[in-house]
């Protein structure tokens, strides 16, 4: 059977579309709002969705998601409570792919082929783990790899040429670029750096490129899936959640529908 990601990915290149590709955190705004708001994302047009397992410390995250993190933990959310949400997922939508998007900590706290197994038999389709770089990824790579679940990078602006190689002979399905340097949701994009630096990566890495940092609203992803295979919203989304938590599922729906509006939009140029 092949990956989701690999599926929805080659639709989307058939009808000429870009991936949206949001990032929730597991467990917040509350544990019980976690399963409506993927499903809403996925009606409202989300073609991957991207689920972080909360963690204490979260050093990649700039503080809107570190936030969310903490909520999270403080309500009780864990590992195998989320792996157990994507499975009660998978119960009514088959087709959306998910990506755990995590730290190292609690998959070793877990054993790796007992993390990989479960996170399989849940419906997990890829798996981002931050803090384990390629040179240290590849037998994590090979256990994903034997159960159908695809590894997922960062790369950054700083990433060195010998990175860049090293992520290409490893990733499937997508790599995630971080558009600028720092934690998530800081400063301000730089649409033609990103178009540079997009360009030099697909010379080195053969799977799809999503972009994601400082994409807040439609007109910016609009301008990042010109030169993007993906765009990838996190901290804004997170933090409209946080702003109406009790309204988390129809707050996401509706938020992310108007980011697929603008993707969607036809172009006049």
């Amino acid at each position: 059977m092949a990956n989701r990601i690999d599926t929805r990915f080659e639709r989307l290149r058939a009808e000429g579309r870009k991936a949206l590709i949001p990032f929730v955190t597991a467990g917040d705004p509350s544990i019980e709002s976690t399963l409506p708001v993927m499903h809403a994302l996925a009606r409202a047009g989300a073609d991957v969705i991207e689920l972080g397992v909360p963690f204490s410390d979260p050093m990649a995250d700039g503080p809107v998601i570190q936030r969310s993190s903490e909520r999270a933990l403080a309500r009780g959310m864990t590992l195998g409570k989320t792996l157990a949400t994507v499975a009660e997922f998978r119960g009514t939508d088959s087709d959306t792919p998910v990506v755990l998007m995590g730290y190292a900590n609690p998959i070793e706290a877990r054993g790796r082929e007992g993390f990989v197994a479960q996170a399989a038999e849940a419906g997990v389709d890829g798996v981002l783990v931050v803090d384990y770089p390629p040179e240290e990824a590849e037998d994590f790579a090979a256990l994903l790899a034997a159960r159908g679940l695809h590894p997922i990078f960062l790369l950054a602006p700083t990433s060195s040429a010998e990175r860049i190689a090293a992520v290409g002979r490893l990733a499937r399905g997508y790599v995630y670029y971080v558009s600028l340097r720092g934690v998530t949701g800081a400063g301000h994009l730089d649409v033609g750096e990103v178009a540079k630096n997009v360009a030099e990566i697909r010379r080195r890495v053969n799977v799809s490129v999503g972009v994601g940092f400082g994409i807040r609203d439609g007109a910016t992803a609009r301008r990042v899936a010109e030169v993007a295979d993906a765009v990838v919203i996190g901290s804004a989304l997170v933090q409209a959640l946080a702003d109406q938590p009790d309204r988390a599922p129809e707050v996401s729906g509706h938020w992310l529908a108007e980011i697929r509006a603008a993707l969607d939009a036809p172009r006049y140029d």
